[in-house]
């Protein structure tokens, strides 16, 4: 909780800063601009990440039972999918109703208008402190409500243990430990997948398709389908267990993405396509962060005399987010950038449209594939996780018939 109570003013600070544009000195403004916002960016994904880690681990410490962090980490996840969508709506609609058309010459440059063009400038930059700060609002009522209404809980177990493991020696620990390695890189993989999409979908409606004006809705559909699938995909994990509720849920992304490799621009397939593809979103959002609390479970069974693993654990599964968003973005700004994509430009060279289609459907489908593979060899199914619940039970009983053991000696000593 201190992470994310004194971590909350920062990052507001650091986000709505990286929305402002500052007054640079005449020809100096791109070289201090660059220094700007890259000083902020990396200051705010820090402090998200300070937030984002111990929100993530507090699933371990608000329950003992599977199925209640199961119903906490669904609940959890349609909440930040609802988030996305929100902030979607908030910056996609606000900034997009000050963003000018696109005149172009012959030659597909834009024409630009001075007194047309500083003026829509001006009113693009209020559009977007107006969307920061309504976001920055939100993400400090959220930031309350969650300090103010969540408690830990520890296990009964691991609170006789008198100090927690040594990091580096949790470390080795939870990095030998096989049934984690092949999640996070099963996760890897599909993460990697849709954020390729998430990255390139803006660039692809407008270019490929031709839709530059619809993609905020597009973006907006296809959130609010993982919004409203998620309770099913938990109904679905309960009823068929976590690995066939990957499997179909995450391939279930790759007839879509071939449609869209295969058809020609069209709007209301395009809309049908988004809205199909948030079902797939749903279970990549959901099921990898449903599973880690079984990997957790069956960590302890193995080492039961190692508390506090649990926020390494769920470090290094963000560490692997970051890492797989930072890949895609160089991957993308690579593939545009040898395909000659023109920053300027009302449209883009087909290679570039050639380019956008590759890497929003044909790389996410291998990725996919690969993640798929990959959660093939993970371990714990659900017989595996019957046993675990059973094994952790008999633990927390004997534990906790420990205590009553110590308390009924002490009160004896006393009375004699």
């Amino acid at each position: 909780m201190p992470w994310i109570i004194f971590s909350t003013p920062l990052a507001i600070i650091a986000y709505f800063l990286i929305w402002f544009v500052p007054d640079f000195p005449p020809g100096m403004g791109r070289s201090h601009g660059f220094l700007w916002y890259l000083l902020f960016y990396c200051l705010f994904e820090t402090l998200v990440t300070c937030f984002h880690v111990p929100y993530s681990a507090l699933t371990m410490f608000i329950s003992t039972e599977q199925s209640e962090r199961d119903s906490a980490t669904a609940y959890r996840m349609t909440v930040e999918v609802l988030g996305t969508v929100i902030g979607t709506a908030i910056q996609g609609q606000i900034v997009g109703q000050a963003n000018a058309p696109c005149f172009q010459d012959q030659n597909g440059s834009a024409i630009v208008n001075r007194t047309q063009s500083t003026t829509s400038l001006k009113e693009t930059q209020n559009a977007y402190l107006l969307a920061a700060g309504i976001i920055a609002s939100i993400y400090v009522i959220c930031a309350i409500i969650l300090a103010l209404g969540v408690r830990e809980q520890r296990e009964s177990y691991e609170a006789q243990q008198a100090e927690s493991m040594p990091f580096f020696q949790g470390l080795r620990l939870v990095m030998s430990h096989g049934p984690y390695v092949k999640l996070i890189a099963g996760f890897l993989f599909t993460s990697l997948a849709f954020m390729l999409v998430e990255g390139n979908f803006a660039l692809f409606c407008t270019y490929t398709l031709g839709f530059r004006n619809e993609f905020q809705n597009l973006l907006l559909a296809i959130m609010l389908s993982a919004t409203f699938t998620i309770p099913i995909w938990q109904w679905f994990l309960t009823r068929f267990g976590k690995k066939t509720a990957v499997y179909v849920g995450i391939s279930s992304a790759v007839p879509f993405l071939i449609l869209v490799a295969l058809m020609k621009s069209n709007l209301i397939v395009t809309y049908v396509v988004a809205i199909a593809a948030g079902v797939s979103v749903a279970a990549a959002f959901l099921l990898p962060w449903s599973m880690l609390p079984d990997v957790i479970d069956d960590f302890h069974l193995k080492h039961p005399n190692s508390p506090g693993t649990e926020p390494i654990f769920f470090s290094f599964y963000v560490f692997f987010t970051k890492f797989a968003s930072g890949v895609s973005l160089g991957v993308s700004t690579l593939s545009l950038d040898f395909a000659e994509y023109q920053t300027q430009g009302c449209s883009q060279p087909e290679q570039v449209k050639f380019t956008l289609k590759m890497l929003v459907t044909m790389a996410p489908i291998i990725l996919i594939l690969l993640g798929l593979l990959l959660f093939k060899l993970y371990p714990i199914d659900e017989e595996k996780r019957r046993q675990n619940k059973k094994a952790l039970q008999a633990l927390r009983d004997e534990a906790s018939s420990s205590g009553c053991s110590d308390t009924d000696s002490t009160e004896l000593a006393s009375i004699l």
